[in-house]
């Protein structure tokens, strides 16, 4: 089975049509979505409605923080422009669109794969991966053999042999990596939405259960119209400057 996974579209449109569209011609037979779906983006109902099309189709989704702060519009914990992001996100969505992100569970297994917006040790914690130390909590807090995670928005991936610590690896653009089957791996996705690795290209992976690997894929999307959007609805104008150098 072919599963295209995408993490932290957070109402960018144009990137995750973008993405879609790649992951279109690559023969995909499901989809996985790893959480904020909205946030930052100018176009929260379009993705949510779009994601709510694909569960339709067979595709599964987890919840992630902004989903749940655009609920009810809880930013507490939230900086200044990721506030003023979600209460407008808030009000742009309708009813249907904030019962379905409530809807979402904090984590899904199936056969030997966990899904999870942050990472499995507590995923209500909302905590990031950033190191071996991080990564290693994430895997030993679950049976899975493979965790998919988002929430960063930086790719990279994580191996564990049996009785030694986790080793990284930095995943190619483009180039599948084998998932050996005698090792845990922990694959962090980059964002669709507002990638944060230097490299503006929305991000997704295409994970080959029959082969057994992992392909991280980056697509170039109109940044233009998604910036311009953004500035167009009032929303703080770093969310929109900072599409165009990915960070």
């Amino acid at each position: 089975m072919r599963i295209a996974i995408f993490s932290d579209i957070h109402g960018n449109r144009e990137a995750f049509d973008a993405c879609l569209a790649q992951a279109g011609r690559q023969r995909v037979d499901r989809m996985v979505f790893l959480g904020d779906l909205v946030g930052y983006g100018a176009d929260p109902q379009y993705i949510v409605d779009r994601v709510r099309r694909e569960i339709g189709r067979g595709a599964v989704a987890v919840v992630g923080n902004h989903d749940e702060a655009a609920i009810a519009a809880n930013t507490r914990n939230m900086n200044d422009y990721a506030r003023a992001a979600l209460e407008w996100t808030h009000r742009a969505l309708d009813d249907g669109a904030r019962e379905f992100l409530a809807s979402l569970p904090n984590t899904i297994e199936e056969e030997d794969r966990l899904f999870v917006h942050s990472e499995a040790s507590r995923p209500k914690s909302w905590v990031y991966i950033t190191d071996p130390g991080s990564a290693e909590r994430s895997l030993v807090a679950t049976t899975q053999r493979l965790t998919f995670c988002g929430h960063i928005h930086r790719p990279q991936l994580y191996h564990m042999a049996p009785g030694r610590p986790p080793q990284f690896f930095a995943p190619k653009t483009g180039t599948p990596a084998p998932l050996i089957s005698s090792r845990k791996w922990l694959c962090v996705l980059g964002a669709v939405g507002q990638p944060r690795d230097e490299n503006p290209a929305a991000a997704w992976c295409l994970l080959d259960t029959t082969a057994g690997e992992i392909t991280y894929h980056r697509v170039a999307y109109d940044i233009d119209r998604a910036a311009a959007k953004i500035r167009a609805a009032g929303l703080p104008q770093i969310l929109a400057a900072r599409l165009f150098i990915g960070r």
